[in-house]
């Protein structure tokens, strides 16, 4: 069985490209789906507020199944943990296709994604050195954001001409990563022969939580994800229903193609945290945050087709910028003290508890019919304060140090 090959391998050395290749098939296949996947239940004729219901679905297997998929990736290699979860990825998208409940197939998708994520970022510590870091999460997210990008595209104007051509190529897109997850060397579990007893994984991994909150870099780390994702994915949702009310326009298309302004942006934001923000330096992320609000704010009141892509792309670079050095801190700090896995599972649960908190606020705020512009303004105004309430604690925590 080899060793982890961070020591020695340039970036982009074999292992790399498998494990950002699969990335990308296995993050095409989620967006795609996701927009195939609201084709089918607004075409089913479900309620407006049931769309982020799909997604919360989706977002609380993350939540139940946080204590022990951290433990899953670093007792194997993570490489084949990746190939796993893409097969129940794709056992969730086949179930949708075959015409069962929507909802269902999702949440298994959702139980694959929550399996994927600690190893597809815990692996980049195993093959990418200290120094390396920041790039291959500049790649990683890069390679996301071009998924999102077409994944989105594709699912949107398929699902317009064919929903069940939609959900074929999602299915397609995840049996592609699966063999794409074949070709990444069998690395050495990070944290081999732990205990697989439920309430032991589940006390290692709330002290996981503890160690990573008690540490003032991790817990920045950790809170500042959270917000950022918890935002966008109710961001995502929200430009379904401001295209019908703000551009007058229906099909499903649209909105994809918004969202993949913010995914242009957001490679376009790594690129410049990779250049501009080292380990030691990551606190400069945040003015870029408190910016991304305001950008917010500033889209909710657009009404042309051409503004609310030129807003949205910049959202995406503030959004790059701000997230990727913040996931570096965590991995680099979480793999010495908790494992990279467990530490990405750790953030899996903050980041998803956000989601389900701001996409449960957001389906109550749609039911009580509050007005589509209004609610993107309020959410733009609400992140802004959130990210500067962040930086303020940041800068008392590190007089206490002083």
């Amino acid at each position: 069985m080899s060793k982890p090959l961070a020591a020695a391998s340039p970036l982009m050395s074999k292992s790399m490209t498998a494990v950002i290749v699969a990335q990308f098939l296995s993050a095409f296949g989620d967006n795609a789906l996701l927009f195939a996947a609201l084709a089918l239940i607004k075409q089913q004729l479900y309620p407006d507020w049931s769309q982020p219901v799909l997604q919360m679905a989706f977002v609380a297997t993350y939540i139940i199944l946080a204590p022990f998929v951290g433990q899953f990736a670093d007792s194997f290699s993570k490489g084949r943990v990746m190939m796993v979860a893409n097969l129940l990825k794709l056992g969730g998208a086949a179930v949708i296709c075959a015409g069962l409940n929507p909802f269902l197939g999702y949440t298994l998708v959702g139980i694959g994604a929550a399996a994927y994520s600690p190893a597809k970022y815990g692996i980049l510590g195993e093959i990418a050195s200290g120094e390396q870091l920041v790039k291959a999460n500049g790649l990683m997210e890069a390679s996301t954001i071009a998924a999102i990008l077409l994944g989105s595209v594709a699912g949107g104007a398929l699902a317009d001409w064919n929903i069940l051509a939609a959900l074929g190529i999602c299915v397609l897109a995840y049996g592609a990563a699966v063999a794409a997850n074949w070709f990444i060397p069998k690395l050495t579990p990070a944290r081999a022969g732990q205990s697989w007893h439920p309430a032991k994984m589940t006390r290692t991994f709330f002290s996981a939580c503890k160690t990573l909150w008690n540490d003032g870099e991790t817990r920045f780390s950790l809170v500042g994800t959270s917000l950022f994702w918890g935002a966008g994915v109710t961001l995502r949702f929200l430009l379904v229903l401001w295209v019908p009310v703000a551009l007058g326009i229906t099909d499903n298309k649209t909105p994809t193609l918004l969202n993949a302004m913010v995914a242009i942006g957001i490679v376009f934001g790594a690129g410049a945290a990779a250049k501009l923000i080292r380990l030691e330096t990551v606190k400069r992320c945040l003015p870029a945050g408190v910016a991304i609000g305001i950008a917010v704010v500033v889209f909710a009141l657009q009404t042309s087709m051409l503004s609310s892509y030129i807003v949205l792309v910049v959202v995406g670079i503030l959004g790059g910028f701000f997230v990727v050095p913040l996931n570096a801190l965590l991995q680099h700090r979480g793999k010495a003290s908790v494992g990279a896995g467990n530490a990405i599972a750790v953030q899996n649960l903050g980041e998803n508890t956000a989601m389900l908190l701001m996409l449960g606020l957001y389906s109550l705020v749609v039911m009580a019919g509050a007005p589509v512009v209004a609610i993107g303004i309020g959410f733009g105004v609400v992140f802004a304060l959130a990210i500067t309430a962040l930086w303020i604690w940041q800068i008392m925590q590190k007089r206490r140090q002083v």
